[in-house]
C-alpha cells in the first residue's frame, strides 16, 4: 500500500503564497510558533513536529524561509525539515527551561538578516499568537526593541482553510482507518471492560493501517462522562446499559479527522432515545445546509433554534461544525456571528453534541464543502443508533 502523504513541492507553494500575504500587509517578516499539542502552523511550511520544545517558522516578505527549533532538536529538526534553512534558539526550548550555558545558540537577528530582514525598526506579524510562548515574544522584543509587532493570524486561517487535493488525500484516508478501528471497538464493547481498554483496541487498528499517530487524544466515554464536551478517558468500567460514546482517529502526515457516535449497551428508549435522536436529527440537519456560498451564521443560528424549539436549549454547549484539517479543531468556526461565506473545498467537522443531566452523546464526522452541497468523506453514521445485544 502506497503511502499518501504532503508532497515537498506544495510546501514550497505555501511558502510562496504566505510570503505574498506577508508583503501584501506591509510586514517584513512573519514568524508561527507551534507546540507539540498544536504544531500545524509550523508544520504546516516545514513538516516538522515538535517533541517536548516548541518550533517555530519565520517567513519574509521576500520569499525566504526558515524553520526555527530548540535546543535539543536541532538534528531532528534538520532531518524532517522540508525548508532550505533551520536555526537553533534558545526561545523555543522545552518547559523545564534549562539555560543550556554552554550552547552558543542562533539569535533573532541572525535569522532576520539570514532571511533578508535588515533594520531594528521592522514589522513583525505574529500568525499565530496563541500558541506564541512568552519566551519567543520577548526574545524578539530584545532582539527588536524598536519593531512593531502585530498580529495576522488572519495570514494562516486564510491559507489553510481551502484544503488541496493532496490534503483532502490524507484527510479521506484517516477515515478509511477511523472506520477499521471504529468497526473493532464495537465489536469488542462488553460489559466489564474498561474505556482505555477500548481506547487501546483502536490504537492497535490505526497504527497497524498506516496511521503516524492518534488526530486527537481519542476517548471512548461511558454513561456519566458522556456529558463532558472535553475529557479523557479512564478506568470505568462500562456496564450493561451504558451509552458508550466513541471518538476516534488518525492522523495522515498531519491531518486529524475523527468520527463520533454513541452505542449503547443493550435498548435505548423514552427520553433517553429522544435526547440522542434528536442529536441525530441535528447532525443532519447541518449537513443538509452546507453548500458553497451559504453564510455559516445562517447554518449556525438555524441550528441553534433546532435545540431551542425542541426544548433543549439549556443542554446546547457549541455547534454546529468547526474547521479540520492539520488539528482536528481549526479555524474557522461556524458560530452564530461567523459572517464568513461557505467556500468549495472547505473542510468542516459537522460536530454534534448534546449534554443532558445524566448522559449527553456526540454524532460527528468530516465534511467538505461542495458547489451543490455536503461531501461526507464517511458514510460510518448512516447506521443510526447502534444497540448492542449484551
Amino acid at each position: 500500500m502506497s503511502r499518501i502523504y504532503i508532497p515537498d513541492y506544495e510546501y514550497k507553494e505555501r511558502v510562496a503564497k504566505a510570503a505574498k500575504m506577508v508583503a501584501d500587509k506591509g510586514l517584513d517578516i512573519m514568524i508561527v510558533v507551534s507546540t507539540e499539542s498544536d504544531y500545524a502552523n509550523a508544520r504546516y511550511f516545514s513538516g516538522f513536529w515538535p517533541l517536548f520544545e516548541r518550533a517555530g517558522v519565520a517567513i519574509s516578505a521576500n520569499g525566504d524561509s526558515a524553520l526555527l527549533v530548540g535546543p535539543e532538536s536541532a538534528i531532528f529538526g534538520a532531518d524532517r525539515n522540508k525548508l532550505d534553512k533551520i536555526f537553533v534558539l534558545k526561545e523555543f526550548r522545552e518547559s523545564a527551561d534549562p539555560s543550556y550555558p554552554e550552547l552558543k545558540a542562533d539569535t533573532f537577528e541572525d535569522v532576520f538578516k539570514s532571511l533578508g530582514v535588515t533594520g531594528k525598526k521592522v514589522k513583525i506579524g505574529l500568525g499565530s499568537y496563541v500558541e506564541c510562548t512568552l519566551p519567543v515574544y520577548f526574545g524578539l522584543k530584545e532582539s527588536y526593541p524598536d519593531a512593531e509587532i502585530v498580529l495576522c493570524n488572519d495570514i494562516m486561517v486564510e491559507l489553510r482553510k481551502i484544503k488541496s487535493v493532496n490534503e483532502l488525500a490524507c484527510i479521506k484516508e484517516g477515515f478509511r482507518i477511523i472506520e477499521k478501528a471504529t468497526d473493532e471497538v464495537i465489536k469488542n464493547l462488553r460489559p466489564g471492560v474498561t474505556e482505555l481498554q477500548m481506547v487501546g483496541i483502536a490504537q492497535k487498528v490505526i497504527y497497524e493501517e498506516g496511521a503516524e499517530y492518534e488526530g486527537l487524544p481519542m476517548y471512548v466515554f461511558s454513561e456519566e462522562s458522556t456529558r463532558h464536551a472535553i475529557s479523557r478517558s479512564c478506568y470505568r468500567e462500562i456496564k450493561k446499559g451504558d451509552i458508550v460514546q466513541l471518538n476516534l482517529s488518525a492522523k495522515i502526515d498531519g491531518y486529524s479527522p475523527s468520527i463520533g457516535l454513541p452505542v449503547v449497551m443493550g435498548k435505548l428508549e423514552g427520553k433517553r432515545r429522544e435526547l440522542v435522536q434528536f442529536c441525530l436529527d441535528a447532525h443532519n440537519w447541518t449537513k443538509d445546509q452546507i453548500k458553497a456560498g451559504v453564510i455559516a451564521s445562517d447554518i449556525a443560528k438555524g441550528f441553534y433554534k433546532l435545540y431551542e424549539d425542541a426544548g433543549y436549549k439549556d443542554n446546547f454547549v457549541y455547534g454546529p461544525c468547526h474547521g479540520t484539517g492539520m488539528i482536528e479543531v481549526e479555524a474557522p468556526w461556524m458560530e452564530t456571528v461567523s459572517d464568513y461565506s461557505l467556500q468549495e473545498n472547505m473542510t468542516f467537522q459537522v460536530d454534534t453534541f448534546i449534554s443532558g443531566p445524566t448522559f449527553g452523546c456526540r454524532w460527528e464526522i468530516g465534511a467538505a464543502v461542495g458547489k451543490d452541497g455536503c461531501i461526507s468523506m464517511t458514510d460510518y453514521l448512516k447506521r443510526g443508533i447502534i444497540e448492542l445485544d449484551v
